[in-house]
């Protein structure tokens, strides 16, 4: 601090100047919008440690946001010369400091003042800076010199440090203290108030760091070591060379194998190299990668463990997703990846940039399961940021599938064992316009055998980079806290003791309860895109063509109908109208044009008309329940208005397990009753009296409610086949087994027969999750020899399938069943 005050401002601009030939930024935060900047207020900067070169850096930053000086006056007489102050004085040697860095005497005079002067409300902004950043720990000097971490650097050590990480210097802006409300509580009091703005500033700095950082991390081979070591990791030695009958040593060999073909080994290298390569890579094959609500994972990520659980399109997310995170100034995490991704070359590079490798199957092999357990326990407990994909795999329908219990089970068992440090999942939902195994997946989805990872086939993918694959977003949800789901299922669950094996009698159920919320609040991130909305339309077109004119209506009118009634705040929006999304997916070449003097034809023809129903899947649930609402009336002109709803609240539980919506079924109710007043609104229906109708026949109004119950009609269409099988063998006459298989191919035979291009269609997936769901609701039960009993409520469900479905379907349907026959 000394140095300042006989610092002219010329000699300070002068090395600033200088400074920034060799450094360069990324900033977070620099603006009055994001930091929420009171213009009538005065402003002063806090940075955490003295040093000549982060001041330098701060000044820059300012200038180029145009925000208020840190060299402008302080507001006050006998304050600090400059608007701005260190929260910590150095003292210390050449290499390291010698003892523990002390408070600045700025902080007590400026609560001094802001005590003596009340109308001194002065907004304290915190920056933080980081010279590089290190995810690592290493006992290398040379890494210790050329490191960022939780240590404080020595002069020499700075210099250096800059030397080596200058070009990549991480700065963030906070909001603003207001030191008025810091120390209002104490006007009595300095000694107090001044600890308590320092305080502040301490937490405020330690969870910045935590965030950015990471916390600290235990050189790889020392964490392999210690894996070994874990009471339960050594019981499993003791148990398996027991049932084995080998020599313990050999077996505690093994489990080292497990652990260093587990263990990621991340790198500050590899994922600065990663960042350069991946922003090369996004620029050439997308048109732009938007990132929206990051600031839900950027505030969590200051307390808790975080998991990141993003839904699952393409190989693309975990490299999409640590790349964001990276460029918003957070750790990017240790990546769940499975063992297939180990191969020549793209291993170590997934490795280093914080790829942990799993099996597919822990079957038989407890020694392995319990190395794996204790891994994951340590990421867990020691706070480290992990991601992992609830589906297991990549969605090959554009649906969110079916999560997976196997990991959302081992972090719950970790928890429980260790509750100190809390945990938050953070849904992630990718959307992309256009996803680059498009092609794969309708092979796949056709019979074919999925192509095993290797080189030759990354390869043979980067051929298409040429290609654009439009634009991709990346949107954060609503974060899940773990403590949260334990207390709504399992109150008490802090007053029991866990060890390693201990599977409490709740478990499963807290696992399933996790499950949904994890789907649904990812599901509630959706990014509406302009090739979903595209396909949503032109799907709903009988012949898959539509008069472009009434397309782009449409579509306006559609994507209208969804913002008037948000499904959820993090849900985004397509820029722009109809016609401009009809240029667009033109311009992508997914929609063919036909030129003709009454009015251009917009059509999808061929592969297009089927990967289309990929993009439609992705937003399909936001149009759920209006949709459905809109089937009602395919066989009815009128209804009362309390049968409309009673009939949705049948059906619903079936679609919400589908399509992991967010209502619990006994809140549906007044949501579909908002709806009905939405779709009145905007004239899609008609009131009269307690009765509700649809438009007259022949208008636009009932073309749009017609166009808009086909967004959900092949659901109940699918439903109605599995329930047409059951009552043609009748009760206790065929097993849910064989039901699933005679459902799915009378499913692939109908979509032969009446042209339904939806690969989902006869998914057996989701015949398999709507009889488990009838067998839930009592539907459906088994008897001694495990075939299905029902009861006069199958006829109900029947009966409502009837109302919904119009007379061809219906036809058609008992058509395709008989043949079965």
């Amino acid at each position: 601090m000394r140095l300042f005050p006989g610092l002219s401002d010329l000699f300070f601009t002068l090395l600033r100047k200088i400074l920034f030939l060799w450094v360069r930024t990324n900033v977070m935060g620099a603006s009055r919008e994001q930091l929420g900047l009171d213009p009538d207020r005065n402003v002063c900067y806090v940075l955490q440690y003295s040093s000549l070169s982060s001041r330098l850096v701060l000044e820059q930053e300012i200038l180029r946001a145009e925000l208020p000086s840190s060299q402008a006056p302080f507001p006050a007489e006998k304050g600090p010369r400059r608007s701005f102050f260190f929260l910590y004085q150095r003292a210390g040697g050449l290499f390291r400091r010698r003892h523990s860095p002390a408070l600045t005497p700025r902080i007590k005079q400026i609560t001094a003042m802001a005590l003596h002067d009340p109308s001194l409300d002065i907004q304290i902004v915190p920056v933080t800076l980081f010279w590089g950043r290190s995810p690592d720990k290493e006992k290398s000097l040379f890494k210790l010199l050329l490191s960022d971490t939780w240590s404080v650097a020595g002069r020499l050590q700075k210099f250096l440090i800059i030397l080596v990480h200058g070009r990549n210097t991480y700065v963030q802006f906070n909001r603003p203290i207001s030191i008025q409300q810091v120390v209002n509580e104490f006007r009595d009091n300095e000694e107090r108030a001044t600890r308590k703005l320092a305080r502040i500033l301490r937490t405020h700095f330690r969870r910045v760091r935590q965030a950015v950082l990471g916390p600290d991390l235990s050189h790889r081979r020392t964490l392999v070591a210690e894996l070994v070591k874990t009471p339960a990791v050594k019981e499993a030695i003791r148990e398996t060379a027991r049932d084995k009958d080998l020599p313990p040593e050999k077996v505690r060999a093994k489990a080292l194998k497990y652990a260093d073909e587990i263990a990621a080994s991340m790198s500050i290298a590899a994922i600065r190299f990663l960042e350069v390569v991946l922003s090369w890579l996004w620029n050439r094959i997308y048109n732009g990668v938007a990132v929206n609500n990051i600031e839900v994972a950027q505030d969590v990520a200051k307390d808790y463990a975080v998991v990141y659980v993003p839904c699952h399109r393409s190989h693309i997310d975990y490299l999409l997703l640590s790349y964001v995170l990276y460029r918003n100034g957070l750790m990017p995490p240790h990546i769940a990846a499975g063992i297939n991704l180990n191969m020549p070359i793209v291993g170590p590079i997934l490795r280093r940039g914080g790829a942990f490798f799993m099996r597919r199957s822990f079957k038989d092999n407890p020694l392995y399961a319990t190395v794996f357990n204790e891994y994951m326990h340590v990421m867990f407990s020691r706070g480290y940021s992990v991601e992992y994909f609830v589906e297991g795999g990549r969605s090959r329908t554009g649906r969110t599938l079916q999560p997976r219990p196997g990991m959302l089970s081992m972090t719950v068992r970790s928890y429980l064992r260790d509750h100190r440090k809390p945990i938050v999942f953070v849904p992630v939902y990718i959307g992309y316009e256009k996803v680059m195994e498009g092609r794969s997946y309708l092979g796949e989805l056709r019979g074919r055998k999925k192509q095993k990872e290797s080189i030759f086939s990354l390869a043979k993918t980067a051929r298409k980079l040429t290609n654009s694959f439009g634009r991709v977003s990346v949107n954060f949800g609503d974060p899940i806290r773990l403590s949260q789901v334990l207390d709504d299922v399992h109150p008490a669950w802090r007053d029991e003791a866990y060890d390693a094996d201990y599977r409490p009698r709740w478990l499963n159920q807290a696992v399933e309860t996790l499950s949904d919320r994890v789907a649904e609040h990812i599901n509630a991130a959706v990014a509406v895109n302009p090739i979903g909305m595209l396909a949503t339309v032109l799907l709903s077109a009988q012949r898959l063509a539509m008069d472009e004119r009434l397309l782009i209506r449409l579509m306006d009118e559609f994507c209208d109908l969804i913002r008037s009634a948000p499904y959820s705040p993090y849900v985004t929006y397509p820029e722009g109208t109809g016609r401009d999304w009809v240029a667009y997916g033109e311009k992508m070449g997914l929609i063919t044009r036909y030129n003709q003097d009454l009015g251009d034809i917009i059509a999808l023809e061929g592969n297009n008309a089927i990967l289309m129903t990929y993009y439609r899947n992705n937003i399909q649930h936001l149009f759920a329940l209006p949709a459905l609402i809109a089937c009602l009336f395919e066989n009815f002109s009128t209804l009362k208005r309390e049968r409309v709803v009673f009939l949705a609240s049948s059906v619903y539980p079936y679609i919400k397990s589908e399509l992991f919506l967010q209502y619990p079924d006994e809140a549906v109710d007044p949501v579909i009753e908002h709806w009905i007043d939405v779709l009145v609104e905007r004239q899609l229906l008609t009131l009269d009296g307690e009765r509700v109708c649809r438009p007259a026949d022949g208008t636009e109004a009932a073309l749009r409610l017609r166009a808009l119950s086909r967004f959900i009609i092949q659901t109940l269409e699918r439903y109605h086949i599995s329930i047409a099988i059951l009552r043609k063998y009748g009760s206790g006459r065929i097993s849910a087994r064989e039901l699933e298989e005679q459902s799915t191919q009378m499913a692939q035979r109908m979509s032969i027969l009446f042209g339904v291009n939806a690969p989902e269609f006869f998914d057996k997936m989701l015949f398999r999750n709507f009889i488990n769901n009838l067998q839930a609701n009592d539907i459906l039960t088994t008897d001694e020899n495990d075939l299905l009993c029902y009861t006069e409520g199958l006829d109900e469900v029947a009966e409502d399938a009837r109302l919904v479905l119009n007379l061809e379907k219906r036809q058609a349907i008992q058509q395709v069943t008989m043949l079965g026959a």
